[in-house]
């Protein structure tokens, strides 16, 4: 467990590093994007070995405790977002905005209790892990999302506008957004209908419209309002990002909030 430890926490100092250095990049207008980059995917190795050690342990996956799903989760997001960011050259400074939220789900993930969790039976079952990574591809897509947003709010407000004039223009950073939002819409209507599934397979019933499953509906919903508006009206890139940033916050609560409250079977940390 120690050796566990310790890799996550060489993880979380190389995203820390990363961040930094993506602010300070933004700041004094410097380009230092492989370095970042690098530092990323070295956290990312540090961190998935620390994972991968904890799974062959305890001979069950990275879902039960809140530890585990906040690890996990912070490891899907900069997996997600790694990939933008080697391959959409022109969003790379949105990490000097993405990256200090992830530290806020970071700093929690330290104060959690690491002890392991119990596997329920209705936990043991591969669609419960394809129903995990679904929701891990829709969160991620929908920070990228969220990155450009800021972006775009940030300049409407004046702040840092000359930071981020490398950046593309707010009607195409809007245009890029939502194709990411789109992916994210794609991903959570399978993790709606992966999740049934293994709902049918745990208790018999496909949908109960227990708290997860009502709060999973609603920011599928919204998410489906915010692309349909984007599509006919094309609102303004400021009320475009004000969407995108209600649908990451109702996912955000779906995810990381509702699971934890709720004294449903249907439960996050066990």
């Amino acid at each position: 467990m120690e050796h566990e430890i310790q890799l996550l926490w060489a993880g979380i100092v190389m995203y820390v590093l990363a961040g930094s250095l993506a602010i300070v990049a933004v700041v004094l207008n410097k380009r230092p994007e492989k370095t970042i980059l690098g530092l990323l995917c070295l956290g990312l190795l540090l961190h998935g070995l620390s994972i991968g050690l904890r799974w062959v342990r305890l001979e069950q996956g990275p879902y039960l405790t809140m530890h585990e799903i906040l690890s996990s989760g912070i490891f899907g997001l900069l997996f997600m977002f790694s990939i933008a960011y080697w391959r959409i050259k022109p969003i790379r400074p949105i990490a000097a905005v993405i990256l200090p939220l992830l530290f806020i789900m970071m700093g929690w993930l330290v104060l959690t209790d690491t002890a392991p969790g119990h596997l329920p039976p209705t936990y043991d079952t591969t669609w419960l892990v394809i129903h995990i990574m679904f929701g891990k591809v829709f969160l991620g897509a929908v920070l990228i999302a969220v990155g450009m947003a800021l972006v775009i709010l940030l300049r409407r407000f004046g702040l840092w506008e000359e930071k981020f004039s490398g950046l593309p223009n707010d009607r195409r950073l809007d245009d890029l957004a939502y194709r990411f939002m789109a992916i994210g819409f794609i991903f959570e209507t399978l993790m709606l209908i992966a999740g049934a599934i293994w709902a049918q397979d745990a208790w018999g019933r496909y949908w109960a419209w227990d708290p997860l499953e009502t709060w999973s509906f609603i920011t599928w919903v919204v998410l489906a309002f915010a692309l349909h508006l984007r599509v006919t009206l094309k609102p303004a890139p400021v009320r475009g990002a004000v969407l995108i940033l209600t649908v990451f916050g109702l996912a955000f609560l779906t995810f990381y909030g509702v699971p934890f409250l709720s004294k449903v079977p249907h439960q996050g940390a066990i």
